[in-house]
């Protein structure tokens, strides 16, 4: 049994990989601020599922990766085999609103995490970046692409923590996996993300704001597969950049609307505002490397994805429909 220390373990993905980690007989010591960027009641509701573990399998912290004293503390108690950095402000276009956090959480806290590592000999480090990176780059998507335009100080804030999870990978031979996230959804998903807004919107009637005409394109992921991607890359690599996505054609928001009012039996009704520039068209991911590096390879097909989705949305409710959004 190993013991993982994650991070972001009431957010949606950190609390899928948790959850595999835990079903794969390891220890995880889970630390998250809760903050509430968005509704602090499904990230309790994440929790309860981690919590129900018991302690033996399950530790968690109500902490911020940003506080060096409380990393030093949680670092002193336990011999890691492992950090996955998962904690992170997430959103393009709220951080243009709040730039300062995006910084202070998703770089000086990646930061404060290889610094307390460097300290305490702890060798293996998964780093939770984005698809964010490849705005105006030739698609689909490869690692190798030159990633120093970004569009949004989200993806400057994730390479920025890329860059310095490199630098201590040359100082002092600390083990990286940089996984570059491709439009993650699923159950219990993050409510800023455009398939619990659509589902939600599309229930209760309310108009979907849909920036653009609609045809903006995604390389859906299913969190699951994302979750497994994240600890195939627990294995030694040096110092890779992986592209964890869906790797087939990109789907539209449109065809997205037009599977959700299916599966709810109700026409959405939209409301168009002008295309953000800080976002992206298309995103297409080559997932070769991750195939080749890591043995990893989506598994979950979109309509099944779509389905689970919508399951849990009916499932919770009416409680899910009064989750607010942000």
């Amino acid at each position: 049994m190993s013991t993982y220390l994650v991070t972001g373990c009431a957010g949606f993905i950190a609390n899928e990989v948790a959850s595999q980690l835990i079903a794969g007989g390891h220890q995880v010591v889970g630390i998250d601020n809760v903050n509430d960027y968005y509704d602090v009641r499904l990230k309790e509701h994440r929790l309860e599922r981690l919590q129900s573990h018991g302690p033996e399998q399950f530790e968690f912290i109500r902490g911020d990766i940003e506080d060096n004293s409380t990393l030093q503390g949680i670092f002193e108690r336990h011999q890691f085999d492992g950090v996955l950095n998962l904690a992170a402000r997430a959103g393009v276009r709220y951080s243009m609103e709040n730039p300062h956090v995006y910084m202070t959480t998703n770089a000086m806290g990646s930061l404060n995490l290889l610094d307390q590592m460097q300290r305490h000999g702890v060798k293996k480090y998964v780093l939770a970046s984005t698809s964010s990176l490849y705005a105006g780059q030739p698609m689909p998507f490869v690692e190798t692409l030159p990633v120093n335009t970004p569009i949004s100080p989200y993806a400057a804030s994730k390479k920025a923590a890329e860059a310095m999870a490199y630098a201590y990978h040359h100082l002092y031979d600390i083990d990286v996996s940089v996984c570059r996230y491709f439009t993650v959804y699923g159950p219990a998903g993050r409510p800023d993300m455009c398939i619990f807004r659509f589902i939600k919107w599309i229930d209760e009637g309310t108009p979907i704001e849909l920036f653009g005409d609609g045809e903006q394109s995604r390389d859906f992921t299913y969190v699951s597969d994302i979750a497994s991607g994240t600890i195939a890359a627990l294995q030694p690599v040096g110092y890779e950049v992986v592209n964890l996505g869906g790797g087939g054609t990109p789907v539209s928001l449109n065809t997205i609307i037009e599977m959700l009012e299916a599966r709810l039996g109700k026409k959405a009704k939209i409301e168009n505002k002008t295309f953000h520039k800080a976002d992206i068209k298309i995103t297409s991911a080559d997932i070769s490397k991750a195939r080749d590096l890591l043995g990893w390879t989506p598994k979950v097909e979109l309509a099944e994805g779509i389905d689970a989705s919508v399951a849990w949305y009916r499932d919770n409710h009416p409680w899910s429909s009064q989750l607010l959004l942000p």
